[in-house]
């Protein structure tokens, strides 16, 4: 495996992790729309928070699926051709909640509900149908010695992966209670803290059942004992703290531990495939390695290069982004365009 092939990987996770990070609080937020507003107005301003930056939040699983197109082509045609129908529900996902912001705002407010359940309804679809494609991913799927995915519905959908979607909706959710309670005023705010504070108790026995699975399931602890371990104690401190922060009233800690939360459950899964990118449940001789699924030294030379001369800047405007929007959102309020 050469340095580029591995930049190439490393850089996907950051993707990933940025993905999860920016755009996780935007699905959690999308959920609270129906399960935390009380009217109307409520509603509004619960959108509000994330009104401009949710569709600029998406571009980072853009880049990351255009850059694993690029670099690991072999793992992007095993992947999207053998997962190709949940991410079609994924994609569905997507549209019916990007649409759903415009709608909402246009429609006569006797049909604004039905928006606002399409809004919710599109904000659990992806999360959770990401959070089994990767979880079913680290298990292994049945690929042939030309990586061919022929897998079964059982394959997809089994407890390990069930559990996995569930906790990544329930992971999301959370991180946008922290951050509707760092953007808001009023019963909203007070209102996200208190359902966080009650659901941290439930992701506590959720970590428990995921980690029991992980060590059945995977043989993460197998061949990356201490990292794991690391990683899911990790996890474990960043939910205690989040949790603690909730019940301070601390919104900024308690956002970033639920975001960094997110940033380590992709961290704990990339390293777990390392140096594999997809697992084989057939052989481990199938398995598609960083070292044979990228492109020409050539092409990852040229791509760093552009990568490392972009990057900064997109990462400057969107800091840039988040302090311009960084007031609290009050009611009443009117919510237009972005």
């Amino acid at each position: 495996m050469s340095g580029l092939q591995f930049f190439w990987f490393l850089l996907i996770g950051v993707l990933f992790s940025g993905y999860f990070f920016f755009e996780g609080f935007d699905y959690g937020v999308g959920m609270a729309v129906q399960t935390l507003a009380h009217n109307e107005d409520e509603k509004d301003q619960i959108v509000a928070t994330i009104g401009p930056v949710w569709d600029g939040n998406e571009v980072w699983l853009l880049t990351a699926g255009g850059a694993m197109f690029a670099s690991f082509p072999y793992w992007y045609a095993s992947l999207f051709s053998g997962y190709y129908l949940i991410l079609f529900v994924v994609l569905f996902g997507l549209i019916i909640r990007g649409v759903s912001f415009e709608f909402r705002h246009k429609v006569p407010l006797k049909q604004k509900q039905r928006w606002n359940w399409t809004l919710s309804i599109g904000s659990f679809i992806v999360p959770f149908f990401l959070g089994v494609m990767f979880i079913s991913m680290v298990k292994g799927m049945p690929i042939d010695a030309q990586g061919n995915m022929t897998a079964t519905f059982g394959d997809y959908f089994n407890l390990f992966s069930i559990v996995g979607g569930v906790a990544v909706v329930l992971l999301t959710y959370l991180h946008g209670l922290n951050y509707i309670a760092l953007k808001t005023e009023g019963a909203v705010r007070q209102r996200a803290r208190n359902y966080a504070q009650f659901l941290y108790w439930v992701l506590y026995a959720g970590l428990v059942v995921f980690a029991v699975l992980l060590f059945f399931e995977t043989d993460f602890f197998k061949l990356h004992a201490v990292a794991t371990l690391a990683l899911v104690v990790a996890l474990v401190v960043l939910t205690v703290v989040a949790h603690v922060a909730s019940f301070k009233g601390t919104e900024l800690v308690a956002f970033l531990a639920s975001g960094i939360s997110l940033v380590v459950v992709v961290a704990l899964l990339f390293q777990g495939l390392f140096p594999r990118v997809l697992i084989s449940s057939i052989s481990p001789k199938y398995d598609l390695l960083i070292k044979t699924a990228s492109s020409s030294p050539y092409t990852l030379k040229v791509m760093s290069i552009v990568a490392i001369t972009l990057v900064p800047f997109v990462l400057a405007y969107t800091a840039w982004a988040y302090y311009i929007f960084r007031k609290r959102i009050k009611q009443p309020v009117v919510v237009g365009e972005k």
